[in-house]
């Protein structure tokens, strides 16, 4: 599979990615660079839209999912490391589908609704007839087959933890449970991290490459994952100690490479535990709406702490060839331990911001 339809430098990328992730000197650091297509690579008809499709995460049509994952790659350049692919996902937390949650279409996005009244309410068990994990094997199972030798399938959004937990449970039950049922929200977080894995290894060896490699948010060269703990901005650091960071140890084991999405200010205080981690490869930071954006100089001392703890950060949405140049001054060598995501208006300028973060 050294080539694919939509990037000829397939198994190049891979093997930079493999030396990145692995501590090697690429001469720069990954960049995961796109841009437009002046004219589709393939000619794929688009199917009109549902009547009332209000996210492209929706279940309620089958065909119309497929044809946008067959259109997903046909108009972009996928430049460095960045990679055509496309995901069977349905919301932005599958597993608390897969474990019992209805998913409510909401413009952009999929809702899950709580399913757990009472902590004595039995849910954590695996369903194999579940509508929505039978509806992730499907989809991705048909991405597989029109994506063979041009687009890769990543994993859809599982998300784990608390997060899984406060979807399944309701945000502002589970911060009463912190205080009044804490045994129990571990008990719900070891179920949950369980069921995970369960989910995951099918997905991994369903969509992994001939070499093993997965996808989530960048290729790597094994058991790849995104983490995340969104409702960390809720508690305090030593609630996420007592809580995630449990979680959080035991999962990064079981992975060859992972991500951790860091969101928001209110998530900072958490990064003294986060780097406390010994198998959580890299941080992916969002500042999030409303801040300055992830080249912005207020988040440099973060970066620098992250670097020197041995991770490795990834920052999506980078904007501005000055914002690189300024940015490659300040980290220097440090740069090298990053993994850039940026949108160009073509090749040309893609290969320039190549140049600029090369040695």
């Amino acid at each position: 599979m050294g080539k694919l339809l939509y990037k000829d430098d397939f198994d190049e990328a891979r093997n930079r990615l493999t030396a990145w992730w692995n501590g090697d000197d690429i001469g720069r650091p990954a960049m995961q660079i796109t841009a437009p297509r002046e004219k589709p690579l393939e000619d794929v008809p688009e199917m009109p839209t549902p009547e009332g499709w209000l996210t492209d995460y929706s279940t309620s049509d089958f065909q119309y999912r497929v044809n946008l994952s067959r259109r997903a790659c046909i108009k972009t350049h996928y430049v460095a490391e960045a990679m055509p692919v496309v995901s069977p996902d349905l919301a932005p937390n599958c597993l608390a589908l897969y474990l019992g949650c209805n998913g409510i279409d909401k413009p952009g996005t999929v809702w899950c609704e709580p399913c757990i009244d009472s902590p004595d309410t039995d849910v954590f068990h695996s369903n194999p007839d579940n509508f929505y994990w039978d509806f992730t094997l499907r989809l991705g199972r048909e991405q597989l087959r029109l994506g063979e030798n041009k687009f890769i399938v990543q994993f859809p959004d599982l998300i784990e933890g608390l997060d899984t937990l406060a979807a399944m449970r309701g945000t502002e039950a589970l911060l009463i449970d912190f205080i009044e049922r804490s045994d129990w929200v571990h008990f719900a977080l070891g179920q949950i991290t369980e069921k995970y894995f369960e989910y995951y290894d099918v997905l991994y060896d369903l969509f992994k490459d001939e070499r093993g490699g997965s996808y989530f948010w960048a290729w790597a060269p094994g058991r790849m994952s995104k983490l995340q703990s969104d409702l960390s901005a809720m508690i305090s650091p030593e609630m996420f100690g007592e809580f995630m960071v449990p979680v959080l140890a035991t999962m990064t084991k079981h992975f060859d490479y992972c991500i951790f999405h860091w969101d928001g200010p209110g998530a900072i205080p958490h990064h003294e535990h986060l780097l406390s981690i010994p198998k959580l490869t890299m941080i992916q930071w969002t500042p999030g709406a409303g801040v300055e954006p992830v080249m912005h100089e207020r988040w440099w001392p973060l970066y620098h702490k992250t670097v020197e703890a041995g991770k490795k950060v990834m920052l999506l949405g980078f904007e501005g060839i000055e914002n690189l140049r300024v940015f490659k001054a300040e980290f220097g060598p440090k740069l090298k331990h990053f993994i850039i995501g940026m949108q160009t208006e073509s090749v040309s300028q893609a290969d320039n911001i190549l140049n600029i973060v090369s040695d």
